[in-house]
C-alpha cells in the first residue's frame, strides 16, 4: 500500500495548493490512502468546519493534530462525524479521540497522533504512553502502524524513533513547519525529523513577517497573520508498506506554486 502524509497545511494557501494539486499527485504517485495535519489549516491556527470539509473533499482521508487542535472550538463537535484526531496523551477525559483505525487493501491501520512535551501544553509523557498504546495494538496483531509526531524538540522525535523502529511502520513529525532533510527508513520504520508546511515559504514558518519580528525585537507579541498573496509550497512523504506493515521505499514531494516538483528519495 502507498500512503501520502502532508505536514501542518497553514492557512487558505495551504489548501488552495492542495485543491489544486493534491487529486493529480494521488494519481502520479499510484496512492491508497492520504493523511495530513490540520492543526493550522484554518487561518494558520486550528481548523474549522467549513475548512475540514474543503480539504476532505479535496482528496484527504483523515487529518492529525497537535497543540492548536482545540484552537477552534467548533472542533469538540467535529470529532465524531469526521475523521479527525488530537493528541492521544491528552488526558482521557478530552474530547477526540488520538487513534484512527481504518481498513485498507485488507490490511487494519492505526494512526496515532502523538504530541511532545518540550513548549507544549500539558499531556501525559507521550514517551510512556505511547508504549502502552503500541503493546495494546500488536497484542490485536495490527502490523501497520503510523505515527504523526507533534513536538519541538528534534531530540524527542529522533527518541521515539529508536524506541519503536522495529514496532511501528512510520514516525512523521511535524510542527516545526521547517522541512528537514532526514528521511529515512530505519528497520522497515520511515522517519522524517519534519515534514514541513504546506502553505506559504516566504516568510516566517507560513505567517507575515512583521509580527515575529517585532516581538523577536521587542519581546511584544502580537497575533500571527497568514498572507493573502505569497510563494507557496506542498511537502508530502509518500511511502510504500508491505503486508508485514514493514515500510520498503519513501519519497519526499516537494511542489511549489510555479507546479516545479522535486523529489528527494529515502536514505536505507
Amino acid at each position: 500500500m502507498r500512503i501520502g502524509f502532508i505536514g501542518d497545511i497553514v492557512g487558505k494557501p495551504g489548501r488552495e495548493i492542495i485543491g489544486k494539486n493534491l487529486q493529480r499527485l494521488q494519481e502520479e504517485d499510484s496512492l491508497d490512502y492520504t493523511i495530513a495535519n490540520y492543526e493550522n489549516a484554518s487561518h494558520g491556527f486550528g481548523i474549522t468546519e467549513k475548512n475540514c470539509k474543503e480539504l476532505l473533499g479535496y482528496g484527504i482521508d483523515m487529518m492529525s493534530g497537535g497543540n492548536h487542535s482545540f484552537d477552534k472550538k467548533e472542533i469538540l463537535t467535529l470529532f465524531d462525524t469526521y475523521p479527525l484526531i488530537r493528541p492521544i496523551n491528552y488526558p482521557d477525559t478530552t474530547a477526540g479521540e488520538g487513534l484512527f483505525r481504518t481498513t485498507l487493501l485488507g490490511q487494519e491501520i492505526a494512526i496515532i497522533n502523538l504530541m511532545g512535551h518540550y513548549t507544549m501544553p500539558m499531556v501525559d509523557n507521550p514517551f510512556t504512553k505511547i508504549l502502552q498504546v503500541i503493546e495494546t495494538l500488536q497484542s490485536q496483531d495490527i502490523k501497520h502502524i503510523i505515527i504523526d509526531m507533534h513536538a519541538e524538540a528534534t531530540s524527542e522525535k529522533r527518541a521515539l524513533l529508536y524506541m519503536l523502529k522495529d514496532k511501528v511502520s512510520a514516525i512523521l513529525g511535524t510542527h516545526t513547519h521547517v522541512g528537514t532533510d532526514d528521511l529515512e527508513i530505519v528497520d522497515g520504520c520511515c522517519y522524517v525529523t519534519d515534514v514541513g508546511l504546506t502553505g506559504c515559504r516566504d516568510n516566517v514558518i507560513g505567517m507575515e513577517s512583521d509580527i515575529p519580528i517585532h516581538r523577536f525585537l521587542t519581546g511584544l507579541g502580537g497575533h500571527f497573520n497568514v498572507p493573502n498573496n505569497c510563494k507557496a509550497i506542498l511537502q508530502m512523504i509518500v511511502f510504500e508498506l508491505d503486508d508485514m506493515g514493514q515500510c520498503i521505499q519513501a519519497e519526499k514531494i516537494k511542489l511549489y506554486e510555479n507546479k516545479q516538483k522535486t523529489i528527494t528519495k529515502a536514505l536505507l
